[in-house]
């Protein structure tokens, strides 16, 4: 009986010895994995702030690589709307350029950067937003599109132009949850 509790010990202990021997194992060779994702910002969480460069970029991650839409994403990170950028969509949104924003009343932009005003930031920048991944000439098709702010934007068509809330779309870029619209003017929903 001892002897059979002897052996049975000592499997017990080979055995645990051997999980934890494959435990510490190091891989060293990993050029057929995919890429690991880090997180870039300690303090903040949600799927925008995972950092993946081995997929297409989502419209978040295509507005951050633009040198035109630094204002954009400023305020998409002052409204901490960063989340809903990069979930599955698909998204539709129409990016105004940073020359679209500096054309506002001066002091405009400041003041919408304010956190007291965070809400009035994030219904104007949700008027940008709308589910859908539909080309410009797709949109030629509509005559008003329903925004995430609940809210509508007209759509017009003038020549081969598209406007949507009186922006004009000037160039288009799909990305991996949707399509972004380049536009010249930032569109502002109704005060109702």
């Amino acid at each position: 009986m001892k002897t059979i509790n002897l052996k049975l010990v000592s499997g017990l202990f080979l055995t645990l010895m051997l999980v934890l021997s494959c435990k510490n194992e190091v891989k060293t060779d990993n050029k057929n994995e995919p890429t690991t994702s880090t997180i870039v910002d300690e303090e903040k969480t949600g799927q925008a702030f995972i950092k993946d460069d081995g997929s297409t970029p989502n419209v978040l991650q295509i507005a951050i690589g633009s040198p035109d839409h630094t204002i954009l994403v400023a305020a998409v990170q002052a409204a901490e709307l960063e989340n809903a950028l990069v979930n599955a969509g698909p998204l539709m949104v129409f990016a105004p350029t940073n020359a679209a924003f500096d054309a506002l009343p001066d002091g405009t932009v400041d003041d919408l950067l304010k956190p007291e005003n965070k809400e009035v930031l994030a219904n104007i920048l949700k008027h940008h937003v709308t589910a859908g991944n539909y080309s410009k000439d797709f949109l030629k098709k509509f005559k008003k599109i329903g925004q995430a702010n609940d809210q509508n934007a007209i759509v017009e068509v003038k020549g081969d132009d598209v406007y949507v809330g009186g922006a004009k779309i000037v160039a288009s870029i799909k990305a991996g949850n949707g399509i972004v619209h380049v536009v010249d003017k930032v569109i502002l929903p109704s005060s109702e």
